[in-house]
């Protein structure tokens, strides 16, 4: 019989990275890119806050999710997180190293929604977005990263 451990580090394939975001400033509108380079501080050219939430993460799946919970679009935009990944579960790796395209994160937390998610996806959608609305991770190594690159814990 398998351990706990050995069961929670069992992940059924690796993950991709869906899509790319830079803020450029506090506020900004997100702009979507092919690539970006992740410095020890966050995605540069990205608003970010250097150390445990120097990028945000979220799943493509919990998309869906968001958006049969609340009145507006849920895109990734709107969400305003970093990299929207797929084909894997990122609460499942909370505290651990994964490898995102050329870079490692360190998965530290959820990302808890701002209080824009009110003005961009309708009444409600702050709490459409509770629980549903990413990690933060911390860089571990720096490196680039572009659509269709390997997450892998």
């Amino acid at each position: 019989m398998r351990t706990l451990a050995e069961l929670m580090a069992t992940h059924a394939r690796h993950g991709r990275i869906d899509w790319i975001g830079l803020r450029p400033e506090r506020r900004a509108d997100m702009a979507a890119v092919e690539a970006a380079e992740i410095a020890e501080g966050g995605l540069d050219g990205d608003h970010s806050r250097p150390g445990k939430r120097a990028v945000t993460l979220v799943q493509a799946e919990h998309l869906p999710v968001i958006a049969a919970l609340c009145e507006g679009e849920v895109t990734p935009q709107a969400l305003r997180r970093n990299l929207v990944v797929s084909g894997l579960n990122l609460a499942a790796l909370r505290g651990r190293e994964v490898a995102v395209g050329e870079a490692v994160l360190r998965i530290t937390g959820p990302c808890a929604p701002c209080s824009r998610m009110e003005e961009t996806l309708g009444r409600g959608g702050y709490s459409a977005v509770r629980h549903h609305g990413g990690w933060c991770a911390s860089v571990v190594t720096p490196g680039r990263v572009a659509l269709g690159d390997g997450v892998r814990p």
